[in-house]
């Protein structure tokens, strides 16, 4: 589904907030392997290859037609800044009412509002579109975004010990997070 196009401004800048259509296959592909080379708290690295244009579209595609699931896109000019995405943890009736979430923001673009404004956008569609609750998960050492999930009323509810082994050898567990709408 496509979200209500909304503006963030900062310092004279205006960020466009709408849903990635799939002719910005290519902005969103680029945006994701950008915040994967700036930082580990993404799940893949710029090592694991390019993501593939074509998959990225039909993600785009699957996304814009479904009832439920949808992307918030911050679009600075023709450049993407921000990423999240909001899609149905699984399609059988026992699991309809839970959403997983993900995002991304450019390292440049953090600590000015932008994620909040993001979330709250995503958690007012989510309640739209009868997700009881959403879920995600978040590296342990990641503790900015941790405070942006708490502040949104995310709770802690598990963990999983070294879901990720970063290339140095060191392990990080997933702090796994609901917040019930």
């Amino acid at each position: 589904m496509l979200i209500e196009p909304r503006v963030f401004r900062w310092n004279e800048k205006t960020i466009e907030i709408r849903s990635a259509l799939p002719e910005d296959a290519k902005k969103l592909k680029e945006h994701r392997e950008a915040t994967a080379a700036e930082t580990h708290f993404m799940a893949r690295y710029p090592e694991d290859g390019d993501i593939d244009f074509g998959k990225m579209r039909n993600g785009i595609e699957s996304m814009r037609d479904s009832q439920r699931d949808y992307l918030v896109t911050a679009f600075l000019g023709d450049e993407i800044v921000g990423d999240l995405g909001v899609m149905l943890v699984r399609p059988h009736m026992k699991y309809l009412h839970r959403a997983y979430l993900g995002m991304s923001i450019r390292q440049k673009y953090t600590g000015m509002g932008l994620g909040s404004f993001m979330m709250e956008i995503a958690l007012e569609q989510a309640k739209k579109n009868g997700f009881e609750q959403v879920e995600l998960g978040v590296f342990s050492d990641n503790k900015r975004a941790q405070g942006l999930y708490r502040k949104y009323g995310f709770k802690e509810y598990g963990r999983t010990p070294r879901a990720f082994k970063l290339k140095d050898g060191t392990y990080r567990d997933e702090i796994i997070m609901v917040r019930m709408l």
